[in-house]
């Protein structure tokens, strides 16, 4: 399941079935696509950018680390060289030697260094990243509850949830309205011209993924 499905999973619906008060009463109901609306209000692909070139941003620094980490072990690879010239002094091989030692002390350090950033900074960016969609999703919450209030409905389904075996929960329902598009509409009502609301948002790469 991806990361866009998990979070609008969070949300079922807005309603839930429960039996009549009256047998002969007509249920006033309606459906809604939450994994539609998620994908396509450009607040969501705002913040896809948003996220996406803070990750940018990680990968570059984590990138200027590892250069530095791969001088260190060109050097290394030199000095390691010298030791196996027999035409060099003992003493010479001696100084080098100290010298080999302190730069892979270092480079062990600094690439320590480097993976406790990468995993501070992307877990940093992945707990951001869990509180500014689940803003999201209560934020499309709240006006499907409007809406239903305003329609009068009696229940609201999310048709795009799924149950644990991937079957979609809503199977059938008789003469229910689809509020989906209306909903999408006044979501997007205020959107910037190059949002970009019609680009699927897309789920951004696992904060291993960068590199190790």
């Amino acid at each position: 399941m991806t990361m866009i499905r998990k979070f609008a999973a969070l949300i079922m619906a807005v309603g839930l079935c429960g039996a009549a008060a009256a047998q002969d009463a007509k249920l006033n109901i309606a459906t809604v696509d939450m994994q539609q609306l998620f994908k396509e209000y450009h607040r969501t692909n705002e913040a896809q950018k948003n996220i996406n070139v803070e990750r940018a941003r990680i990968q570059k620094e984590n990138n200027e680390r590892l250069a530095r980490i791969r001088e260190l072990d060109t050097e290394l690879q030199n000095m390691r060289k010298q030791l196996d010239d027999p035409s060099i002094s003992d003493s010479k091989k001696q100084s080098v030697y100290r010298e080999w030692q302190m730069k892979q002390n270092e480079g062990i350090a600094l690439d320590r260094e480097r993976r406790e950033f990468l995993q501070r900074r992307n877990q940093a960016l992945n707990e951001k990243m869990v509180q500014r969609m689940k803003g999201i999703l209560e934020e499309i919450r709240k006006l499907v509850e409007e809406e239903a209030k305003k329609e009068d409905y009696d229940y609201v389904f999310d048709k795009s949830g799924m149950s644990t075996s991937q079957v979609p929960f809503l199977l059938y329902t008789k003469d229910a309205t689809d509020i989906t598009a209306v909903l999408l509409e006044d979501l997007n009502k205020d959107a910037p011209e190059d949002s970009g609301t019609e680009e699927e948002a897309t789920e951004p790469a696992p904060a291993e993924g960068a590199t190790e």
